[in-house]
């Protein structure tokens, strides 16, 4: 996949609390740090987990309504409408209430990989589907993209990461998250999940970058020393404009890998960087000049470079040239 910048992904995660006004927060950080797409994470707890899990009673509380779902993702596409709005999606039920939102793109979590009626809705709405592939084998990403493949062409990207809040530098192995994009032959995401109080939440990202992935997933909330829900790897919105900030002079810095035309700036560096052929001495006119007659050095302009000193042992001179002076073709006889 070709593309002329890193494409970034503002997670919300769990960060609003369950709290309309904090998840405007988050928008907002997102937006006005420039995040190509902001991620909302999107469900009904009760199609989702059993109830005698743990965190079942803590996510009812902070679920919010289809109404006010519908209410941020009009917040989101009124006051930033350059940003994409993604769905992580967890349970099939929603799925049609989400594309009725007109989302620009749908996250499924490495849990559904297996789960064909995941795999089959998301397919079907023909939107880009970004699939976590964290803890997940090789044959369960496999099936997963070839589910969705058969189905529809829905433009499909791995999104690599390794799921442990925060994640310690050492297990990250961002080698194998190349080797994903070398077997499926496709755009890889990297989600990071790096403790936001360290460097590597930016060092890492940028690593990752530098091996050429396509996607950066990055959690955001409102405030991280307020300690709440997905905390630990979110950045705070001044932060996260940091972040963009990075990406966007990675991105410029990245540049093309084409052979092109030198810049001014350029030309202007090897003119005066640049060794040329010059007199050693004086020459006077009619002189067949010998390897002793010759120098290489940084002279006021560009000649003959030294590798094209052949072109000029045994040539006779037209006229007298100087110390230190050019000698042109049009000097030689």
């Amino acid at each position: 996949m070709t593309r002329e910048k890193t494409f970034i992904i503002a997670e919300m995660a769990c960060s609003h609390e369950g709290q309309v006004q904090l998840a405007r927060d988050i928008i907002d950080g997102a937006g006005k740090a420039g995040a190509d797409a902001v991620q909302l994470q999107i469900w009904a707890v009760a199609s989702m987990m059993a109830p005698t899990r743990k965190e079942y009673e803590m996510l009812t509380k902070i679920e919010l309504s289809q109404e006010l779902w519908s209410q941020l993702v009009t917040y989101s596409r009124t006051n930033y409408p350059d940003m994409e709005v993604y769905a992580f999606v967890y349970e099939h039920k929603s799925i049609p209430f989400i594309d009725s939102l007109n989302v620009d793109g749908f996250k499924l979590n490495s849990s559904d990989l297996s789960n064909p009626l995941m795999l089959e809705a998301v397919a079907k709405t023909g939107k880009r589907v970004n699939l976590s592939v964290g803890a997940s084998t090789l044959m369960e990403i496999q099936n997963a993209v070839s589910q969705i493949q058969s189905i529809s062409d829905s433009q499909i990207t791995l999104m690599y990461g390794y799921q442990n809040f925060p994640t310690r530098n050492e297990d990250v192995h961002l080698n194998y998250m190349n080797k994903l994009k070398e077997m499926f032959e496709l755009p890889v995401g990297y989600q990071d999940h790096s403790d936001a109080d360290g460097q590597a939440a930016f060092w890492l990202p940028a690593a990752a970058m530098g091996m050429d992935c396509d996607v950066l997933e990055k959690h955001i909330t409102h405030d991280r020393f307020f300690k709440g829900i997905d905390h630990e790897s979110a950045l705070n919105p001044g932060e996260f404009k940091t972040f963009v900030e990075m990406v966007q002079t990675i991105d410029e810095a990245r540049g093309k890998s084409t052979p092109r035309s030198f810049s001014a700036d350029e030309i202007k560096y090897r003119k005066f960087q640049k060794k040329s052929i010059v007199a050693a001495r004086h020459l006077p006119e009619n002189t067949t000049i010998g390897p002793g007659d010759l120098i290489f050095l940084r002279a006021d302009d560009l000649g003959y470079s030294p590798d094209q000193v052949d072109k000029l042992i045994g040539k006779v001179l037209l006229k007298q040239i100087e110390a230190y002076e050019l000698i042109e073709e049009q000097d030689l006889k």
